[in-house]
């Protein structure tokens, strides 16, 4: 096959311009990348100061101010639910000054005897082997509201003021409403109990024939 002149002078621009346009997009790939990675950073850095990243430091120093074992035997718990209502400024201009709100509160009563306030003398082996144990009276260890289950189901507040510590009120009267009922339920009796077979099996593996409970 043959070629006249300009048929060759053509292909030899197109050729030109192919290696050309190679070129020159290559070229422009190698422009347009630095200017990615940098739109990328100023955009990382917009990111860091708009949604800085916490910085936690813990003090070094750490200050204990008290250890102290505890010999307390916890033998009875109550899980409560009382549903409380709190007022305040309930009278002619309760549309104003008004507040009103329904707690339900989740609490927890535990209770049994500290064994640190037993003595030498609380504990008597007779002749014929039997231990005579003298346990301290039961008493409530913990009362405490479980504020992840605790909240306010409704409140219905005047249009000018919200009294700050109705809540407070209302959770220290929940409080005191589940330990009332525990109490009324019986579980310093349960606690006693409790802590009574609890030591029966403790001095029992300790070789003794019988265990005998005076009472306090």
């Amino acid at each position: 096959m043959k070629f006249d002149l300009n048929t060759i002078i053509l292909l030899l621009i197109l050729i030109a311009l192919v290696v050309g346009g190679i070129a020159l997009f290559g070229a422009f790939q190698k422009l347009t990348h630095p200017l990615e990675e940098a739109e990328q950073a100023v955009q990382e850095q917009l990111d860091q100061i708009v949604n800085p990243t916490p910085t936690i430091i813990p003090d070094p120093m750490t200050i204990i101010h008290e250890v102290r074992g505890l010999s307390r035997l916890e033998t009875a718990s109550y899980t409560i639910e009382k549903v409380i209502t709190a007022e305040s400024g309930q009278g002619a201009f309760a549309f104003l000054f008004g507040d009103r709100l329904i707690l339900v509160a989740h609490g927890q009563v535990i209770a049994g005897v500290d064994l640190s306030k037993m003595g030498e003398d609380d504990i008597i082996v007779t002749e014929d082997g039997a231990a005579v144990v003298t346990l301290p009276p039961a008493e409530v260890l913990v009362v405490t509201l479980d504020n992840t289950k605790s909240y306010v189901y409704d409140r219905d507040t005047g249009m000018i003021g919200v009294n700050p510590a109705l809540e407070t009120e209302a959770r220290q009267a929940a409080e005191e409403e589940i330990l009332s009922a525990a109490l009324e339920d019986g579980i310093l009796e349960m606690a006693r109990q409790n802590a009574e077979v609890y030591v029966l099996r403790l001095i029992l593996a300790l070789g003794f024939r019988e265990v005998k409970f005076a009472d306090n």
